[in-house]
Formats: structure tokens, C-alpha cells, sequence
């Protein structure tokens, strides 16, 4: 079985989506109609923009969002059988499973990345990528800090993303070298994302999801939450409005997908990320990028 996987923020790249833009005239028009929901140029920044200007999260999560939908729009042959997406990249699935449409997913992504920026605005926080421990040595850890503090990104065995508070995480971080972590790596990153601390965002979002159309998907979405399949509009819905300050179980999900009959993982989006990813969750798993 196929299953198409979405790439989250930190994947966006100077350049991105140019070739889609000059080559199908299908990819043209979505970008375009993209740059008229969002009230500006997006595709100056994605095209020829600076890296500071791409990072912006209220530029970059609609970026990757919109290389990864319309690859897979103009994509030949594209079947899924079942999606999964990391972080942002779930909406980037439920497009590509029909569960949202295009414009409705765009302005929901805008709205997370708008609202999550201010989040972090009102309260400095971070992450920081945790290397060479078992997932529940670090969420034990975590727990025993007094400070915010969670695990927050499952990537995959051996490789965690906390999330929290900057003090939060910095005790964490020590606790964790001591406990033999090979490295506790402070992310360049605007905030906690997938922790508490985005509750405000979460509150922000929950409004906007509950009077978006969710429909039935062509195929199940693996989601975040609970890395299980769903196909039922209303359970997915429920489950991104949890996404925000739940952890990204992506571990867990590519070995639900491979349980259920994945035999190729097919990566929708700038970088290959996830190809990574699925090849250190299972060795054995085939992985390509999308033609």
C-alpha cells in the first residue's frame, strides 16, 4: 500500500515551488489564488525571498503547506491509500484526502501560523532535540522538572523534540546529558510548539476549525494525536483542534501505517525530511519523493 507523508515547518527553502509555478499552469493558478487569500505576494517570498523573510512563521507554515499540496495536486498517478502528515503537514494531508479543501486549509494554516507566532510573542519559550535516549526516559524526566516541560515531537527511536518554557527546557536539557543523552540541542525555533503553552493559539484555532467543512476523506488520515487511522469528519476535526498542544506522535504513526499495510512512503513537500524519518523508524520501509 502507498501512503503519502506531509512535511512540517523547517523543510522551506529559498526557491521553493518555482518549478511547479513555471511548469503546470494547474500549479500556477493555485498559487496565485493562494496569494489572493492570503492579501500578499506569497510566492515573491517562496521564489526569490531572503531566508529571514521564509522564516517569518506566518510565511513559512503557509509556504510549506502550499509546496506540498499543489505537488501533490499536479502529481501524475496520485492514489493515496492512506496519509499522515507531521505538525502542519497534517492539514497538508486532509487537502490531499479531501477531508478540507484548498482555500479552507489555507486560511486555517494561516490563522495557526498567525496565532502560534503570537503565542510565542507573549510568552518566550523554546524546543530542543533530544538524541540517544528512550522516548520514556525523557518524558519521565521532563515530568520532574517544575518548570513547563514536555515531549513534544516523537520523531523517531532515539531522536525526541522536547517542548516548554526556556528555563523549562534548559533544566531539562542538563537533566538529560547527565542521564546519557548524546546531545540536547536547543532549536533555533520562535516557541514551545506541542506543548501548553499554546493553549491561547489552540483557543484561537478551535474557533475557526469548528466553522470550517470538514468532509469524508477519500482515505484515513493517521493524525498527530493518537497515531491512529480516522476517517470520520468530526473525529478529525476534534483531533486537529487538539494538535497544537498535544505531541506529534510520528514514530508511532509510521509503525501504525506500516502495521496496516504501508509498503511505500511517498514524501509530498520541499525536503526529504520525513524519507529520513521513516528510514530510521524502519529500516526496511521503501521511501521516495513525489513525481
Amino acid at each position: 500500500m502507498k501512503a503519502y507523508v506531509f512535511p512540517g515547518q523547517g523543510s522551506q527553502f529559498v526557491g521553493m515551488g518555482k518549478d511547479l509555478y513555471e511548469q503546470h499552469p494547474a500549479a500556477k493558478d493555485l498559487f496565485e489564488k493562494a496569494n489572493e487569500i492570503l492579501g500578499f505576494r506569497i510566492t515573491d517570498i517562496m521564489f526569490s525571498g531572503t531566508d529571514e523573510e521564509l522564516k517569518q512563521t506566518k510565511v513559512t507554515q503557509p509556504a510549506i503547506f502550499l509546496h506540498s499540496v499543489i505537488q501533490a495536486a499536479v502529481a501524475e498517478d496520485f492514489q493515496p491509500e492512506m496519509v499522515a502528515g507531521h505538525s502542519l503537514g497534517e492539514f497538508s494531508a486532509l487537502v490531499a484526502n479531501k477531508v478540507l479543501s484548498f482555500e479552507d486549509a489555507l486560511r486555517l494554516v494561516s490563522k495557526r501560523a498567525l496565532a502560534m507566532q503570537k503565542a510565542c510573542e507573549e510568552q518566550p519559550s523554546t524546543m530542543a532535540a533530544i538524541l540517544g535516549l528512550e522516548d520514556e526516559k525523557v518524558e519521565q524526566i521532563c515530568a520532574e522538572v517544575d518548570e513547563v516541560v514536555v515531549a513534544a515531537n516523537f520523531n523517531c527511536p532515539g531522536q525526541l523534540v522536547i517542548s516548554g518554557s526556556i528555563a523549562g527546557v534548559q533544566e531539562a536539557c542538563e537533566r538529560l546529558k547527565a542521564a546519557g543523552a548524546k546531545r540536547a540541542l536547543v532549536l533555533p525555533v520562535g516557541g514551545a510548539f506541542h506543548s501548553p503553552l499554546m493553549k491561547s493559539a489552540e483557543a484561537e484555532l478551535e474557533e475557526a476549525i469548528k466553522q470550517t467543512e470538514f468532509k469524508q476523506g477519500i482515505c484515513p488520515v493517521y493524525q498527530n494525536v493518537d497515531a491512529k487511522p480516522h476517517v470520520d469528519p468530526q473525529e478529525i476535526q476534534q483531533n486537529l483542534i487538539q494538535q497544537l498542544t498535544a505531541p506529534v506522535r510520528w514514530t508511532q504513526s509510521v509503525q501504525q501505517m506500516i502495521a496496516d499495510g504501508a509498503t511505500l512512503f511517498v514524501e509530498c513537500g520541499p525536503g526529504k525530511v520525513l524519507q529520513g524519518l521513516v528510514k530510521k523508524i524502519d529500516k526496511n520501509a521503501e521511501v521516495s519523493q513525489v513525481g
